[in-house]
């Protein structure tokens, strides 16, 4: 069966690839995030909401944010469901409330923490892992890859604040390996977060909003700068040092505005990403050759494939 594509927009949430499932949900809102939890799938609406759907049907109020920060991203992990807010806080779902994740407060370096534009920090992305890797990464923009091996009862920081992270993403198999798209690049740990190795080589700009893994195959978004006047994909394996290769059989030479983070997901050879003008590009074969899907939709700020 083709692999179902979630979308979250301005607008709502609106899926493709399944013809038995309704074609819009949760209308009229806007849905900033989304996530898989085995067969329940989670959503942050308007900003201040988390909504469940066990079946991807009919979407329920799980919980509402007590605080005057926004929700920015979400993911479940083996010690709970997370939600990072505006201001860089972390919540975790605790019988149908969004608790604050007090010991996040209390991160090294957090004070150092900062906006290019003055405002306070987000929190931008969360990965959850297993094995070596069974811990909880949290990406703060900008304020680097902070980890709690205890189920979040302490934090540590991973990588300089400089780096500027914009998404962090555990590998949905291989043990220990971590991934971020960077300013910096594409960086790998394989050891769950202790040394980090930045690849650059082959991109036309190194600064990176979003990461997926396609099968032995990364795929990125890059483009020159924050502006994002020409952005790509591209893809490159896993392992090894080859550099990376543009996607383009089926793709504009260029996009106008970055491919944001959450915006590119892949599932075995199956990867999708969305553009903040409304189109979604599905491949088949691991980023070799792309097709439109749709267009035209409201914003597009995040989406899930599988």
């Amino acid at each position: 069966m083709e692999p179902r594509i979630l979308v979250g927009t301005d607008g709502g949430l609106r899926s493709f690839g399944d013809a038995g499932a309704p074609a819009d949900a949760l209308t009229g809102h806007s849905v900033a995030a989304l996530a898989h939890d085995g067969p329940r799938m989670w959503a942050l609406v308007d900003g201040q909401s988390l909504y469940a759907s066990e079946d991807r049907r009919e979407w329920t109020a799980r919980a509402t944010l007590d605080g005057e920060d926004s929700a920015t991203c979400l993911a479940p992990t083996t010690t709970g469901l997370y939600v990072g807010t505006e201001g860089a806080h972390l919540r975790r779902l605790q019988a149908g409330r969004l608790s604050p994740v007090d010991s996040f407060e209390a991160v090294d370096g957090r004070k150092t923490w900062y906006t290019p534009w003055g405002d306070p920090a987000d929190v931008r992305s969360i990965a959850g892992g297993r094995g070596i890797a069974e811990a909880i990464y949290v990406n703060v923009h900008v304020g680097g890859v902070v980890r709690s091996r205890d189920g979040g009862g302490s934090w540590a920081p991973t990588l300089d604040i400089e780096v500027d992270v914009h998404q962090v993403l555990v590998h949905p198999s291989r043990r220990g390996v971590v991934l971020v798209a960077a300013a910096d690049g594409l960086g790998v740990s394989r050891d769950g977060g202790e040394v980090w190795e930045f690849a650059t080589s082959g991109l036309h700009g190194s600064y990176l909003r979003a990461v997926a893994v396609a099968g032995d195959t990364v795929l990125v978004t890059a483009s020159t700068g924050p502006g994002g006047t020409r952005a790509a994909v591209y893809r490159r394996p896993l392992d090894g040092a080859a550099a990376f290769e543009r996607c383009a059989r089926g793709l504009p030479e260029w996009f106008r505005g970055n491919i944001d983070t959450a915006c590119l997901a892949a599932t075995g050879a199956v990867a999708v990403f969305g553009t903040a003008d409304g189109r979604v590009f599905r491949s088949r074969d691991g980023g070799v050759t792309w097709e439109l899907v749709a267009k035209g939709l409201p914003e597009i700020h995040c989406l899930v494939v599988g």
